[in-house]
């Protein structure tokens, strides 16, 4: 007698191997190996621009207190035409921006990035919150353009943990 191949899928047992977060560490490279390069040539190649999310209050992440009041769980980086000192490492990045004519010093780690989004090309990751299980509170929608959400070349990352 043979297994229905449907029913095997029902009683898969939990990986005891982190695939889910060995995806998420190996594309977040992804962002600091592009940010990486930018930072080694000092200017961004062609029309890419990028589109970086990150959680405000992660562990790692340094803005300025009104950002963060402002941002209190999630904000919408834009680095085209006005950054500087743009600084990667291994495990974060460092960028100056302006808002409302305030320069500013963020420092993100890869683990807070959300999303990723280069808007020339329509490549885009997103990542899943490592946050706890609270929904994040509502806030302002950041100053920068939003990119496109139309779902071409898209990369999502959200693995379900069965409990």
């Amino acid at each position: 007698m043979f297994a229905n191949p449907n029913d095997m899928s029902e009683h898969l047992p939990d990986s005891l191997i982190p695939y889910d977060e060995i995806v998420q560490e190996a594309l977040r490279a992804v962002v600091g190996r592009v940010l990486g390069t930018v930072a080694d040539t000092g200017a961004l190649p062609g029309d890419h621009h990028f589109y970086v999310t990150f959680k405000t209050q992660a562990p790692g992440v340094e803005i300025p207190q009104r950002l963060i009041e402002r941002f209190p769980d999630e904000m919408t980086i834009v680095l085209q035409n006005r950054f500087w000192d743009l600084i990667v490492d291994e495990s974060r990045f460092s960028v100056g921006l302006s808002f409302n004519q305030v320069p500013s010093k963020l420092v993100i780690p890869y683990s807070a990035i959300t999303g990723f989004h280069d808007p020339a090309v329509n490549f885009e990751l997103r990542f899943q919150a490592q946050e706890g299980p609270d929904e994040p509170e509502p806030h302002d929608e950041a100053e920068n353009d939003q990119p496109p959400r139309d779902g071409s070349n898209v990369v999502s990352v959200d693995f379900k943990r069965k409990k």
